[in-house]
């Protein structure tokens, strides 16, 4: 089931080169949507997640939710689990990955590549997603497909993420540093 999440903050982008997770398993685009647990449409999220387990295992639905939740089975994860990293703790969120590149856009829905550095760990985002039900030799899980990707402000960069603002640094085209230039 299709659904757009506004005003999340991302992490773990692997938005632009498809990698594996600790080099295991195929190569995948993928990321980490964090939520606020006041987030308008955490609630949508959590009946979306019921939804897709109801087609998938009809009566059963109830009991499986329960035990993928008990497992964290399922796309959408208490951030305290991952609390050595900044971001997480007091949050959830959300993790998607697919084998096709997300789209990734700007504010006007214009492309983004990876040279501009516009998307960056920590910064804020709009995430398409698909969640669905998996029931096969792999397992059983409620996961979500990485659909696409806009920009929607700046946030504080997490570890390794985000380009130097212009404001760093120094005019140099007089003065002692001129030399080095």
């Amino acid at each position: 089931m299709q659904v757009t999440i506004n005003n999340v903050r991302l992490a773990f982008p692997s938005l632009f080169e498809a990698k594996t997770v600790n080099g295991e398993g195929k190569p995948a685009f993928s990321g980490s949507f964090l939520i606020d647990p006041a987030h308008p449409q955490l609630e949508a999220i959590r009946d979306i997640i019921k939804t897709v387990a109801k087609e998938k295992w009809a009566d059963k639905a109830d009991s499986m939710l329960k035990s993928l939740e008990k497992q964290d089975k399922t796309c959408l994860h208490d951030g305290d689990l991952k609390d050595r990293y900044d971001g997480f703790p007091g949050n959830f969120y959300i993790s998607a990955r697919s084998a096709t590149r997300p789209t990734v856009i700007g504010h006007l829905r214009e492309p983004i590549v990876e040279a501009d550095g516009k998307v960056y760990a920590g910064c804020y985002v709009n995430v398409s997603l698909d969640i669905w039900a998996q029931d096969n030799n792999y397992g059983k899980r409620i996961n979500a497909s990485l659909r696409g990707v806009q920009f929607l402000r700046d946030g504080d960069a997490f570890a390794g993420g985000g380009a130097a603002d212009l404001d760093e640094f120094s005019d140099i085209s007089e003065g002692a540093d001129a030399e080095f230039a």
